[in-house]
């Protein structure tokens, strides 16, 4: 937003409301420096489709008030589909930040909206060389492809001075983030993940701030944490990028902080099967760790012992990200 307003580009920004929890969504705008959002469709939580159809209709009745000469969408939440569904109908172009990150397993909800969302993507701004491949493969226009790099990363970059480090806690703690539906909306899964946390307790302490998800599956169940396990509500973006950094190893299934690990260059393991930012794999400090646990415990071992990935950080990281999308946007 900055880096078009620098360039003279007259923005609305909407913001859906898909999501609503004050930690998940009001602190954001506060930390990042952003503007009260133009307009909020408050649309709020519900099943995949209603979630969707709500922000579709919604979000229609704007464009065809306001009608922009172009519509960003960002990422690949049901925000992100609806928003590029509704532009299309509409004849509106629309542009994608965040495009051609494929994880190739359709039973993730998000790989449906950036499958959907980069077909019918105006301008598709990529953060990386596998991204251009994937939509190249897909039949994407190579001049619709703009490689731009990641602006998460513009962010980390921006607000990492301010971050500080984790206060109150020990030299060496885990981190854990977990909110994909393979890993907690079962019960029986979720139990065996929290189980085989409490043992690698033992050996780190593990601070474990809870997706609202996570915690709602975690009251169901009747688990309880014992010590070594410290469980914390979501968290604003400057404490858990503060936690990151001073993290000796960070345990998730988030795409988001693959990437924020790989720029920290802090061992990061991935309970997930396959990842849509392979970058984080090839280059950056991303190990993929399946639904393997006893693997989650060895490799956390091997992290404690000394032996944890680094990495490099991959090409066009490096905080301009944002600068290329608004050059191309405002020379449209």
């Amino acid at each position: 937003m900055r880096a078009l307003e620098q360039r003279g580009v007259r923005q609305t920004l909407v913001h859906t409301g898909q999501h609503y929890d004050a930690n998940m969504s009001d602190v954001f705008f506060k930390e990042l420096g952003m503007p009260a959002p133009d307009v909020n469709l408050e649309v709020g939580s519900g099943s995949h489709a209603v979630q969707t159809a709500e922000i579709m209709m919604r979000i229609e009745r704007e464009l065809v008030q306001r009608r922009p000469d172009l519509v960003l969408v960002y990422g690949d939440v049901n925000s992100t589909m609806a928003g590029a569904l509704v532009c299309a109908k509409l004849a509106m172009p629309v542009g994608h930040v965040e495009a051609g990150l494929r994880s190739f397993d359709r039973a993730m909800p998000e790989e449906i909206n950036r499958l959907v969302t980069d077909q019918l993507a105006d301008i598709l701004f990529t953060p990386s060389e596998d991204a251009d491949e994937n939509l190249r493969r897909e039949g994407v226009a190579a001049e619709k492809i703009h490689r731009v790099g990641n602006v998460m990363i513009d962010t980390l970059v921006q607000l990492l001075p301010a971050a500080g480090k984790g206060n109150g806690l020990p030299d060496r703690y885990a981190l854990v983030t977990l909110h994909r539906p393979s890993n907690v909306d079962s019960g029986e899964r979720l139990r065996d993940i929290l189980d085989a946390l409490q043992e690698i307790g033992r050996d780190i302490e593990i601070v474990f701030p809870m997706h609202p998800r996570t915690r709602q599956k975690l009251a169901e169940i009747g688990w309880s944490a014992g010590n070594g396990l410290r469980l914390l509500g979501p968290l604003p973006y400057l404490e858990f990028l503060a936690l990151q950094q001073s993290a000796t190893v960070v345990i998730t299934d988030s795409g988001g902080i693959q990437e924020e690990t790989t720029f920290l260059r802090v061992p990061c393991l991935t309970l997930r099967t396959t990842t849509e930012r392979p970058v984080t794999v090839s280059v950056g400090s991303n190990v993929l760790i399946g639904e393997n646990l006893a693997r989650l415990k060895s490799e956390t071992a091997r992290v404690l012992g000394g032996q944890g990935k680094r990495g490099g950080i991959p090409e066009l990281w490096d905080g301009r990200a944002a600068e290329r999308v608004a050059d191309i946007v405002a020379g449209l």
